[in-house]
């Protein structure tokens, strides 16, 4: 990989650099609040960030794990649209630039603009952006904007919009996705892998294909999602390395957390899907790995691979969930 592409470790190190002004116990009274309003069940007419201690937390608590969740949804999109590469980026709702940090490990030289209503993130992410040493991250636009109702898109490559739909009343989200739908070629939309999380991105889900984009990931088809409502929910996980900082001030121990996330990424330009796609983590046994699927054909399935299969059974063992199967590989 190039050296200029920025890394979870090279954010990890961003951060670190503008936390240690930050006493350990206001930051972890501002994480406190902030999961409590995360967790609230109303959206918000004010920004959640509201100075910059607050951000500076927000950025230790989430930022890290922002950052691979979005990687994780723009890599289903690599992988379903190898030869595509965005000239633009617009990153709504994008606070401090975690998304922007993995468009620009994804692609070089998208010309990215981060909007957001809280202007202390912005500011924040300049710094962080400035202190990652990557061109691209130098290179963004900042621009405080009203998220929601009435937001008006320039039209743009790549639109990312990650654990923003939560924040917003039904209607902001409803103009927001349509807004998204009309200015990108290819739109990605992350929230968190919660039953209200896949709830959000199924109606996200609905509204983009209702615009005339087909879905590239996760789910193998741009038909109706064979999972019954009620039932069940669709969402991934993705390792996050942790700091000692950030285990201080998310009060852990562990070197590492999983994140769970929903997602979608529709696009206007023809790709390639997944046949099939792991849909939870593969159950490996003496002699078999089982795994559930969403399927191009079947909906939803269960596979049993077994020695006898050989070359598809030593890449089952080696198969992580979210990824697509099979592998290219083995055909």
């Amino acid at each position: 990989m190039n050296v200029t592409l920025p890394t979870a470790q090279s954010l990890r190190a961003a951060l670190a650099g503008l936390l240690d002004g930050l006493p350990p116990k206001q930051a972890t009274q501002a994480v406190d609040r902030l999961i409590a309003s995360y967790r609230g069940e109303t959206p918000t007419n004010a920004p959640i960030l509201r100075d910059r201690s607050d951000v500076v937390a927000y950025a230790a608590y989430r930022m890290p794990a922002t950052f691979e969740a979005v990687r994780s949804a723009l890599g289903a999109l690599v992988e379903a649209a190898p030869g595509w590469t965005p000239a633009t980026h617009t990153d709504v709702g994008g606070g401090t630039g975690a998304a922007s940090w993995a468009v620009a490990g994804a692609w070089e030289g998208p010309a990215t603009t981060v909007l957001d209503w809280a202007e202390p993130a912005l500011a924040l992410g300049r710094e962080l952006a400035e202190a990652s040493g990557v061109p691209a991250l130098r290179e963004v636009r900042w621009e405080q904007a009203r998220i929601g109702a009435a937001l008006e898109l320039a039209p743009a490559d790549l639109i990312t919009v990650s654990y923003v739909l939560k924040e917003l009343t039904a209607a902001a989200r409803t103009e927001l996705v349509d807004a998204a739908a009309a200015a990108g070629q290819a739109v990605v939309i992350v929230e968190p892998g919660t039953p209200d999380g896949y709830a959000r991105i199924i109606e996200a889900r609905d509204r983009l294909i209702a615009a005339g984009l087909s879905i590239a990931a996760p789910c193998p088809h741009s038909d109706a999602c064979p999972i019954a409502p009620g039932s069940d929910w669709c969402h991934f996980s993705a390792r996050v390395s942790r700091s000692s900082l950030h285990r201080q001030v998310k009060g852990g121990s562990l070197s590492h957390e999983d994140e769970k996330f929903s997602y979608v990424v529709a696009t206007r330009f023809p790709t390639a899907p997944a046949a099939a796609r792991i849909t939870r983590r593969p159950q490996i046994r003496k002699g078999q790995v089982l795994l559930e699927l969403c399927t191009r054909e079947e909906g939803l399935a269960r596979s049993t691979v077994t020695k006898r299969h050989g070359e598809l059974y030593r890449a089952a063992r080696n198969i992580a969930w979210g990824d697509p199967w099979p592998p290219e590989s083995t055909g």
